[in-house]
């Protein structure tokens, strides 16, 4: 259970939030497609594990072109995951065990099934028209202007039958929605009431960046622009106003968390002002800076220290090492470098977003041409996604305890020596590490709420920072395969936890940490 906070902290901030790709997690429909029934089976498993809160991804009614981010019906339950009424008591029963709940909202885009653009395309003249961005062709008779979509390609497809084009960022099955429309804002800010009113506790907003587009469809001066680079089709100043309405609708629901989605390797000074200048827009812009760093201790304090030193009082930092998007832990850092991956995420000041299977080190999943189901595969070939999207093992068994029924995707190779039932048998195992880590967070003030300070005499390879607040802890982390010797600060220090080893001896002065050792010290004044 989640300890108490004191009245100033807000909970999101002492969080721990777990992504579960439902798809994936557990099928009890027998149809090899995890649902909502059974993910709210396995919610005794999170709270075993020590996760306080569960972000899900789309699970909205869809032609599931992009598998749920192509939406039909922003208020409802598609029913290949079940109903509403089985929304309801998921949200019920988390809340009985002390989970919190944010679902992802998608308000870049809808599907182009979705009623509104069936409307919106029906007519030049139709009244909903305008609630996507339509254009007519440029003046050699292409595309209206040089945006392009993520795959690649131009941002615009002709619909022949009104010979004009409608902007899509992401794939032509995803219409952009004209966010300038009221009407369009007032639907969408009644698709959050709804689900805020059911109990949801935060909402992860996709793609926040891409909601408002240069009114006059300006091109990007550089054609082969970079999404960091664009000020034309995305990242508009208008977009934080924006945002400010959206925190608004959010605060309507006490003790509510608004989280968003923004471009990846954006750098940090254009990530602050979607925090506000007094913390008015979103509560957490996500951070994708580790999914960009080398991995080594060089790298990755170069970049915490450039994020942590530039956040100002009232922001509060966040990290995440894996989504639905990026491939698994286990296959870019190895073994060991997936247990350094755990302590690193969970000591680091601020609220850590965690993948579902990362706990038991799934890799990349092997998928043949012929079981792939990603779309962007077909878009853009060797850019599916499926490997990082395999079934949850919870057992041995040749379903993997996820489905009776062959799964939509094959479970990892040797999935029964990674699942959840083995692994909770084992003592060292990576999914105990997780459990470990995730106790001693919730049991140190300092790792919840303190400050962090880098130990800037550490030797080259080891990445060492002390946490700060009731009680002080210090977390070293190996990134070699060689002994390292790292001089403590003054007073007695207790090791808590290793990465690596269950003995624990008294440090002294000297730490010595094991090839690619993570540890975590606890000071005794």
């Amino acid at each position: 259970m989640p300890i108490p906070l004191s009245d100033s902290q807000p909970w999101w901030q002492t969080a721990v939030v777990y992504q579960i790709y439902p798809r994936s997690f557990q099928d009890s429909g027998h149809d090899g497609v995890g649902d909502l029934p059974g993910l709210t089976r396995r919610l005794d498993h999170l709270a075993w594990l020590g996760v306080d809160t569960l972000w899900i991804s789309p699970f909205y009614p869809s032609p599931m072109e992009d598998f749920g981010y192509d939406i039909t019906d922003y208020c409802g339950v598609d029913p290949l995951f079940g109903t509403l009424d089985d929304f309801d008591a998921l949200v019920a029963r988390a809340h009985i065990l002390g989970l919190r709940i944010i679902l992802d909202f998608v308000p870049n885009h809808t599907s182009w099934q979705h009623p509104w653009f069936q409307a919106s395309r029906s007519s030049r003249n139709h009244p909903q028209r305008d609630w996507y961005l339509w254009q007519e062709p440029g003046p050699s008779g292409g595309p209206p202007n040089n945006w392009r979509s993520v795959t690649g390609r131009s941002a615009w497809s002709l619909d022949a039958e009104s010979d004009q084009y409608y902007l899509h960022s992401f794939l032509p099955q995803q219409p952009d929605l004209n966010w300038r429309n009221p009407a369009v804002r007032a639907e969408l800010f009644g698709a959050m009431r709804f689900w805020l009113g059911r109990g949801v506790d935060g909402l992860r907003v996709d793609m926040v960046d891409f909601l408002l587009k240069d009114e006059l469809l300006r091109n990007e001066p550089n054609a082969g622009y970079a999404f960091t680079e664009a000020r034309f089709h995305l990242n508009r100043p208008e977009t934080l106003d924006l945002l400010e309405d959206l925190r608004d609708v959010t605060d309507e629901f006490p003790d509510r968390v608004l989280i968003g989605e923004i471009v990846p390797h954006l750098p940090v000074q254009q990530v602050l002002p979607y925090y506000g200048a007094a913390g008015e827009r979103l509560h957490l812009p996500f951070n994708f800076a580790l999914l960009d760093a080398s991995w080594t201790a060089q790298s990755l304090r170069q970049i915490i220290g450039e994020y942590d030193g530039a956040l100002p009082p009232n922001a509060w930092p966040n990290y995440t090492l894996g989504n639905h998007d990026q491939p698994r832990l286990a296959s870019r850092f190895g073994p060991a470098g997936a247990r350094l991956a755990a302590m690193l995420l969970l000591t680091l000041r601020g609220t850590p977003f965690l993948y579902y299977g990362d706990e038991l080190g799934l890799p990349d999943t092997p998928i043949s041409s012929e079981q792939m189901q990603d779309p962007w595969e077909q878009v853009q070939p060797g850019a599916g996604r499926d490997p990082e999207r395999a079934p949850m093992p919870w057992n041995s068994s040749p379903g993997g305890g996820f489905s009776a029924a062959p799964p939509w995707l094959p479970l990892a190779n040797h999935h029964g020596e990674l699942s959840v039932e083995v692994q909770t048998q084992q003592p060292t195992s990576l999914l105990n590490l997780y459990r470990e880590l995730l106790r001693v967070r919730r049991t140190h003030p300092a790792l919840l709420r303190g400050e962090l300070q880098m130990l800037d005499d550490a030797p080259g390879d080891v990445l060492a920072y002390i946490r700060a607040a009731d009680t002080t802890a210090l977390i070293a982390l190996n990134f070699s395969a060689e002994l390292q010797q790292v001089r403590l600060p003054p007073g007695v220090w207790h090791s808590v936890l290793s990465t690596t080893v269950e003995d624990l001896p008294h440090p002294g002065q000297m730490l010595t940490l094991r090839p690619f050792e993570g540890r975590v010290l606890r000071h005794w004044a």
